[in-house]
């Protein structure tokens, strides 16, 4: 019982040391960015005219007080204000009306540089706090549907910091009082922008999510500009999140403009603004939208490259086929080439059938191989007619396969292709066994270990990265099936996707059962159009029946 009972700890630390080391970059980089935003929180607090967490806008003379108000420390007479206010006394006392000689000394002590709102500052850490657990889930791998990479996460700190600072300090340069005002030099939008076209438009969603929070927090709880915020970030996600092309953003920032304008006008309306003020708040906004995604056009090539981010721009830019890569797999490896663009037909359509980034798998895919150029002649889509694994020990053979994978993860950080891609590279085989060489491994010796023939790389992670390992062994198998009718490629492609399960290889992709139908079926109607059969023509002949002819003699030039 007792070993049992040790063997249960162990596991259970086990998981915990495991998720507290896959959480630490998370809780490190909130941990920073809660210091960071704290410091512009107490900017915002010593900047604005508050006493105990309340605007003087909430005291008027003659009011009846539903508070007593002493003050906290002692201030000298000065040229706004000649009389001078002692520590310990009772300003505003709760039940009496406050005098004009209490408002004057209220607006002293709220307007003093010296005092601090403590209550007020205090409320602002409470505040910061309580968005933790919420950025924590909402960015947490069940609810946004992958496991963020480092970059994403510092980067999206610092646009939650960039944003924040500035809606603290906008006010205090620029004077800012009208709050239909406030929102239009704000760079939420174009933050946003760059979040949707970097790492995709969930994390942007959740991203907007927290400014309203903080602009809420700088607005001093005003909900005009926090509201517009959110619903122009939210309009920017939706309109940017299907570009494909870096000229569409010309086009969104257009759309981004009349969207910004609606959103303005109808919380005018709403919020009862006057419309004196309507033309410049609705320039302002216009103008703040076409010029967010101008700039984000302009920042994402950068950022993406500093970043190493696949993002849509460069997947593009990645899946043209005239790069120098791509026309040297063709040359070297024109059976691998020609076998990659099946496979990429295939995992991009499976992909759009159960919401994945298709084009983050159609990449992946084209360059799955890419460790094949060095040796293709040991590759079976690359030979034609002998076989080089004929003449050499099965071990050496299964070193020289499982080393493609090696090769081609170092030939991606060589082209400094984006980390995603490198993921579907390294794990497009997982851990799998090599079964044809340990089947031959087995008849020379019985005792042959399955781990010596099997790849050493890890299970998929993601999903593009299972559908890309999926649709390479069926593209590969299939090629093998003698009269691929429908139903025989649907029981076929079943058996080898069941076999990769059943194997542990999709344990972390996150696909469920009804994914893996849906991958099924994609493939099963590629294939099936891809191996149709044709009708023959009456006059057709076996081309081994033919006898051969000889070339007529080349024309001599004259």
């Amino acid at each position: 019982m007792t070993k049992k009972s040790d063997k249960k700890e162990e596991k259970v630390l086990n998981r915990f040391y495991k998720g507290f080391y896959d959480n630490s970059s998370r809780i490190i980089v909130i941990v920073c960015w809660f210091v960071a935003s704290l410091l512009l929180a107490f900017v915002q607090v010593s900047t604005s005219e508050t006493v105990l967490s309340f605007s003087l806008d909430d005291f008027k003379v003659g009011q009846i007080s539903d508070r007593t108000i002493t003050a906290e420390r002692d201030l000298p007479p000065d040229l706004e204000f000649p009389f001078e206010v002692s520590k310990g006394e009772t300003i505003v006392e709760r039940g009496f009306p406050i005098s004009e000689q209490a408002l004057n000394k209220l607006k002293k002590m709220a307007g003093t540089p010296a005092y601090i709102d403590s209550s007020a500052f205090w409320d602002a850490v409470l505040y910061l706090l309580c968005l933790i657990p919420l950025i924590f889930f909402l960015y947490s791998p069940s609810v946004l549907g992958y496991r963020q990479k480092k970059r994403e996460q510092i980067f999206i700190a610092a646009s939650l910091c960039f944003v924040f600072a500035f809606a603290v300090f906008m006010p205090l340069f620029f004077n800012i009082h009208n709050m239909f005002y406030f929102a239009i030099a704000l760079p939420g939008v174009f933050a946003a922008i760059m979040i949707t076209v970097m790492f995709g438009h969930m994390s942007a969603l959740f991203y907007s999510i927290v400014t309203f929070f903080l602009v809420l927090f700088a607005a001093s709880y005003n909900v005009v500009p926090a509201i517009f915020e959110f619903a122009s970030c939210l309009s920017a996600v939706y309109i940017v999140r299907r570009i494909k092309h870096r000229f569409d953003m010309v086009i969104a920032s257009l759309v981004l403009v009349v969207v910004n304008v609606v959103i303005q006008f109808l919380l005018t309306i709403i919020y009862g603004g006057k419309f004196l003020d309507l033309p410049l708040a609705l320039t302002g906004v216009a103008l703040n939208g076409f010029l967010s995604c101008i700039l984000a056009l302009g920042f994402i090539t950068p950022f993406e490259l500093m970043l190493n981010t696949a993002s849509v721009f460069r997947l593009m830019d990645l899946s043209d086929l005239n790069t120098p890569i791509m026309r040297r797999l063709l040359l070297a490896a024109p059976g691998t080439y020609n076998h990659s663009m099946m496979v990429a037909t295939l995992a991009e359509s499976a992909c759009a059938e159960i919401g994945a980034n298709s084009l983050l798998a159609r990449v992946g895919a084209y360059y799955h191989d890419l460790g094949k150029i060095d040796q293709p002649e040991y590759f079976v889509e690359n030979q034609s007619g002998s076989n080089k694994h004929d003449d050499i020990n099965p071990r050496l053979s299964v070193s020289v396969i499982r080393s493609h994978v090696k090769k081609g993860v170092e030939k991606a950080h060589q082209l400094r292709l984006p980390e995603e891609v490198i993921d579907i590279i390294s794990e497009h085989h997982g851990n799998s066994l090599i079964a044809y060489f340990y089947s031959e491994a087995k008849k020379q010796d019985e005792q042959t270990s399955p781990e010596d023939y099997s790849y050493g790389g890890n299970p998929p992670s993601s999903k593009e990265a299972a559908v890309v390992m999926l649709a390479d062994t069926v593209e590969a198998a299939c090629r093998t099936l003698e009269k691929p009718s429908v139903s025989r490629l649907e029981k076929f492609i079943h058996q080898l996707v069941m076999g990769k399960y059943e194997h542990g290889q999709l344990d972390k992709a996150n696909l469920t059962f009804r994914d893996l139908n849906a991958i099924e079926a994609s493939f099963v109607t590629i294939l099936a159009g891809y191996y149709h059969t044709r009708i023959e023509y009456p006059d057709q002949k076996d081309p081994d029946a033919l006898p051969e002819k000889a070339l007529p003699p080349a024309k001599e030039s004259k």
